[in-house]
């Protein structure tokens, strides 16, 4: 059934998932699952920092998405509508716990490490990624959508109920921060003629 699956659109699965044959709704739900679970996992990964965390969300955003097909509902976007509930969550989360101090780095380790470049890489992408820990989350959210899920502005502002141009002056002032936090590194790289 899953080699059938695989044709229909998300909007048909989504349908099918409220199917009275159980069978069948849990395996149109483990085919969008399938498809959507990396890009909803790295979403919730970035922006609470901790896999622990960015796990438990995740978890409850396919609960919550499952059970939303089981009500009478039209989808018309299925990856925004994932995306949606994945950032309410984490809003919520983040607004009910206190923030984490520290970046859990296994969210973001390389599979293939080698010698020195490969540190200096781990190196400069932990502290990346402390850099994008600390922008405001509003800005880290636009620049994560934008440059690590791939969204279209039109895309992320639908998402975060914003204008395009202010989605686009986020990630712009999310950038120009980082530029301004990791300016000291990259500068100390390049006087150490490092190859990052």
């Amino acid at each position: 059934m899953r080699r059938e699956l695989s044709a229909y659109s998300d909007e048909a699965l989504f349908q099918l998932m409220g199917s009275p044959d159980r069978r069948q709704a849990e395996a149109a739900f483990r085919e969008l699952y399938a498809r959507y679970a990396q890009r909803v996992y790295g979403y919730c990964a970035r922006i609470l920092g901790s896999r622990y965390d960015a796990q438990d969300v995740f978890q409850e955003t396919f609960l919550r998405f499952w059970q939303s097909a089981q009500q009478e509902r039209t989808m018309t976007n299925v990856p925004a509508f994932l995306l949606r509930i994945a950032r309410n969550l984490c809003l919520n989360f983040k607004r009910d716990n206190r923030p984490v101090a520290e970046l859990d780095e296994e969210v973001y380790a390389s599979p293939t490490p080698s010698p020195v470049a490969e540190v200096e890489r781990q190196e400069f992408s932990a502290l990346l990624h402390r850099a994008i820990a600390q922008l405001p989350l509003e800005y880290r959210e636009a620049l994560v959508l934008r440059e690590q899920l791939g969204l279209s502005y039109a895309e992320i502002a639908t998402l975060v109920g914003a204008s395009e141009s202010a989605v686009k002056v986020r990630v712009f002032r999310a950038k120009e921060k980082l530029r301004q936090l990791l300016a000291p590194y990259i500068e100390e790289l390049r006087s150490s003629g490092s190859q990052l």
